[in-house]
């Protein structure tokens, strides 16, 4: 019976090692906290965003092959996972409205946690929590896991799940990328993803100047945001949220990384450009065509959050209380460039204790896609978060572990 160790039971070595004993290896699962599962418990705001309802393959971002890692997406398709929560872990999953998400009926991410590791329980896999892996070492025709504070153990395949570096208070900070990164496994520059970005520019309450969007605090709505870099670029449309700190929600999320990257690697900042409706030009010329007695307040509040409105109308420069008819036509399309071209000023991001992934990681060229056995190593497989890969916001990151987790520990399990 060939002997699998399976370090880290977050999402991906959760399935990797449920695989591996659901094939009939002998299956350790190794957790450095004292639970494991720790990301799925904070996801989705503790609901836990199992899945994204339909996969667009083109959002996920990547600096290795993107065809490597469609392969590797393409391994266990979401109708099947759908299936395999459903039937197997009994977590039937629902969608969230119009979100084009998937959460458990329960809206419970503990449950989630709790009954993939009863799965894993169930299927064989041991699991020992509280050890720390400080280093894999080939030996013979397997592996020698070297644990802190205890004896190393004895493997033909050893699965490395340890995530990346966000969140490290939830046991992520990077070791498992360290570790292969010694056993000759090129690491791609990591970056905090999907994570909330920063401006410097403060205001206090009860006061006047500053920033035009010093004042917006909790204001949230869906608008249309993209970020541009020298060759970089995403944009993404969902929700915007005015933070203490600068920005947040889906959408600024989701392009975070093209910020990020670009005050480590370019000579400029990313500019960030955010459509605040659906409506362009065209459609602002047609609302802001009534020449009465209307105010441009009360015409661009009939679209927007009116704190919003107020700023993005002073920060045109223009009267609040001036109506339609008597604006100029340069003042009309100095409106409308604002309303559908605002550029946010920013000045930095809240890093990996924020960021939702780790972007970055393991060369994906170095990974059997079928199998995610290293090229480098017969027995040593990796997959999750640690390879050079992630999703936007939605439960795309949740597929990319379970996907690849799966295909670990088959591919481990037949080693």
């Amino acid at each position: 019976m060939k002997r699998v160790v399976v370090i880290g039971a977050g999402a991906a070595g959760t399935m990797a090692a449920i695989f591996a004993a659901s094939s009939g290896a002998e299956t350790r699962l190794l957790e450095r906290t004292n639970d494991g599962g720790r990301k799925i418990l904070i996801s989705g705001g503790g609901r836990c965003n199992i899945l994204p309802a339909v996969v667009h393959e083109s959002r996920f971002v990547t600096d290795s092959s993107p065809h490597t890692l469609r392969k590797m997406l393409r391994s266990w398709p979401l109708s099947e996972q759908i299936a395999f929560f459903k039937d197997e872990a009994g977590i039937p999953l629902m969608e969230e409205g119009e979100s084009a998400k998937l959460f458990p009926q329960s809206e419970r991410a503990r449950d989630v946690r709790d009954r993939l590791l009863a799965l894993a329980r169930a299927r064989g896999v041991v699991i020992e929590t509280g050890a720390l892996v400080t280093g894999l070492v080939p030996a013979g025709n397997g592996w020698q896991i070297e644990r802190r504070g205890g004896s190393s153990l004895q493997a033909d395949a050893v699965v490395v799940a340890t995530g990346g570096l966000s969140f490290p208070g939830t046991g992520s900070d990077g070791l498992g990328l360290r570790i292969v990164k010694t056993l000759g496994h090129t690491i791609n520059r990591t970056y905090p993803a999907l994570t909330p970005l920063t401006t410097t520019v403060r205001r206090k309450p009860g006061t006047t100047g500053g920033a035009p969007f010093a004042a917006l605090l909790g204001i949230s709505l869906p608008v249309t945001l993209t970020a541009r870099a020298g060759t970089l670029e995403s944009t993404s449309t969902g929700g915007f949220l005015f933070t203490h700190h600068g920005y947040s929600g889906p959408a600024v999320l989701d392009v975070s990384h093209v910020a990020v990257r670009s005050r480590a690697e370019m000579d400029a900042p990313a500019r960030l450009v955010v459509r605040w409706t659906s409506l362009n030009d065209k459609d602002w010329e047609s609302a802001f065509g009534s020449r009465g007695s209307r105010t441009v307040l009360n015409a661009v509040a009939a679209q927007l959050p009116r704190r919003l409105a107020d700023a993005l109308i002073e920060f045109a420069g223009i009267d609040l209380c001036r109506t339609l008819s008597q604006l100029t036509r340069d003042e009309r399309l100095r409106l409308i460039d604002i309303l559908v071209r605002t550029e946010l000023p920013w000045s930095g991001d809240e890093g990996y204790g924020k960021a939702e992934v780790t972007g970055g990681g393991v060369c994906l060229s170095e990974i059997d896609p079928k199998t995610m056995e290293s090229k480098i190593h017969r027995g040593l497989f990796l997959c999750g978060e640690m390879l050079d890969a992630f999703g936007p916001i939605g439960g795309y990151n949740f597929l990319w572990a379970w996907a690849t987790g799966r295909a670990a520990g088959l591919g481990a399990s037949r080693t």
